[in-house]
């Protein structure tokens, strides 16, 4: 294996806040890892979290050139560390989902004829034609997302072409904002690439094709055919297909890397350019996640990775075409009453201490003896409704539970929420399924052993904190043989595997099957009753 150690895959994460870069070798054994924080190490852009947010408080963007010169920085780092760049035998990256950068008439030309005796920052000075990118915190296309759904027939319609119902930080929306408000640079556009393709044009030296995986959120793509789609490109502006390209799978060699890395940074010219994808695909490559698993990161809002076979877009979470299995797809649901909520539960219900909410939960039968709760502290985005519902197990609604018995519905209630609508949107668990648990709360057994008796299947904890990198950098690696059919799990067996935490009780099927029924019914009644 000597020459497979020699050999370098590098992945790179152009994220909010940070770009950042993961070099594994042949073995996957990660042997350089480097990044660059925006706010800190380029404060000329004076970004606050990476991003500007306007007065409006609606309009949030980040300047183009601050990621350019974060890759100039980035990659002197690298060589200053001693990273034999003609190792590198294919590169991959990410990008921050939904953003979208505007390059200007006669910036392909720029991009092939690059001199490698100056900075990318100094060489693509004029090469776009909006200085500052829309990024997925904007919120301030809502007219545009009215308009696109009216034209699909709909919000549902909407979804079951594109995945997703009209979002404001979507693509398709900020591109349409952009040609109604600011036509001029709209104009001066010559292409529209997402984050994950522009930094992969850096790279190729040209454009890059937005892959289908990352192109899946921008309510533009037909995630069935993965070709743009006709209606929804109408409603957004004219000939735009020719501004976006044609997609291409995740899984995609797009050439050779630049002369310019070649004579600058020592890069062999046989390095290959795998297309880039979103950091949330490049996550689930990163988490090699399988069919059948899911993921549940448990932060401050938790968030849901499924690996979908036939998938049903609803008018919540979001399908996008799977970035390692072109023939599967991918799903995320996003729930905002987290770790706050369960926080909130353990000061009041058991003194501020995780001991005792873990004892509460130890202390108290699967089930609950029938009592369930709905706890939305803040709006909620899965499914729109907000307040605490309680309910004893003849599905009255009462005021109050005893500390440990709302500990657990607590629990029980927010993990048969993520079940409920990780199976209306197509998942189902089936022999082999895996939870994958990361974030704060997956430190807690009792929490844990919660979540595999809901889902009756056996729970791991990851490490989620490159997940991104590294999956880009599985990617590269995986794009080398990928068209001659190599499945990407083949590639990355070498790679550690997650630690199995807790596996589930002999009675949870019995329990949670009759419970999740139950679970839906009543949050039904709860939002029927919350309706404005």
């Amino acid at each position: 294996m000597a020459a497979a150690r020699d050999s370098l895959y590098l992945g790179f994460d152009f994220s909010t806040q940070q770009l950042k870069v993961v070099a594994v070798d042949g073995d996957l054994s990660v042997v350089h890892q480097n990044n660059v924080q925006f706010d800190s190490e380029l404060p000329e852009f004076r970004t606050q979290g990476g991003v500007h947010i306007h007065a409006d408080k609606l309009t949030v963007t980040s300047p183009v050139l601050m990621w350019v010169k974060a890759l100039d920085l980035l990659l002197d780092k690298m060589k200053r560390a001693g990273l034999d760049f003609s190792r590198v035998r294919a590169l991959s990256g990410s990008g921050q989902q939904h953003g979208s950068v505007f390059w200007r008439k006669g910036a392909s030309e720029t991009l092939k004829q690059l001199d490698p005796d100056q900075d990318l920052n100094q060489l693509l000075q004029d090469s776009f034609s909006v200085s500052d990118c829309p990024v997925w915190m904007d919120s301030s296309s809502s007219q545009q997302c009215h308009e696109l759904q009216a034209a699909a027939g709909g919000a549902l319609r909407l979804a079951e072409i594109t995945g997703s119902r009209a979002y404001e930080r979507f693509t398709g929306n900020q591109i349409s904002k952009l040609r109604q408000t600011r036509p001029d640079e709209f104009q001066d556009a010559e292409r529209i690439s997402l984050v994950s393709s522009f930094a992969a044009s850096l790279f190729l030296g040209d454009y890059a094709a937005i892959d289908c995986s990352d192109g899946s959120g921008m309510n533009l793509l037909d995630i069935r055919t993965r070709t743009w789609s006709e209606i929804c490109l109408e409603a957004t502006a004219p000939h735009l297909d020719r501004l976006l390209g044609a997609p291409l799978l995740s899984t995609s060699v797009l050439g050779p890397v630049s002369s310019y890395f070649v004579q600058r940074y020592g890069f062999s010219e046989s390095c290959r350019v795998v297309a880039f994808t979103g950091d949330n695909p490049a996550s689930l490559a990163g988490m090699r996640l399988q069919q059948g698993d899911i993921a549940v990161s448990l932060g401050t809002s938790d968030t849901v990775f499924l690996w979908l076979q036939q998938p049903r877009p609803a008018l919540e979470g979001h399908v996008f075409c799977n970035p390692v299995d072109w023939q599967a797809y991918m799903a995320l649901l996003c729930f905002k009453n987290g770790s706050l909520t369960r926080e909130r539960i353990r000061n009041e219900c058991a003194g501020g201490s995780w001991e005792n909410f873990s004892a509460s939960l130890r202390d108290t039968p699967l089930g609950n003896n029938g009592h369930i709760g709905l706890y939305f502290d803040t709006m909620e985005i899965t499914p729109p409704a907000v307040g605490v519902h309680r309910f004893d197990r003849d599905d009255n609604e009462v005021s109050s539970l005893s500390p440990q018995v709302e500990v657990r519905a607590l629990v029980e209630g927010q993990f048969l929420s993520r079940r409920l609508h990780a199976e209306r949107l197509g998942y189902s668990i089936i022999p082999g399924t895996r939870v994958l648990a990361t974030g704060g709360a997956s430190s807690n057994k009792e929490i844990l052993q919660v979540l595999s008796d809901v889902f009756n299947a056996p729970v791991y904890t990851i490490d989620l904190s490159n997940s991104a990198c590294l999956g880009a950098a599985y990617r590269a690696l995986h794009g080398l043989v990928a068209e001659t059919g190599v499945c990407f799990f083949d590639v990355v067996k070498k790679a550690p595997e997650p630690q199995l935490v807790v596996t589930p009780h002999p009675t949870a099927q019995e329990v949670y099957d009759t419970m999740l029924r139950r679970f839906a019914r009543l949050e039904e009644r709860v939002l029927q009753e919350t309706r404005p």
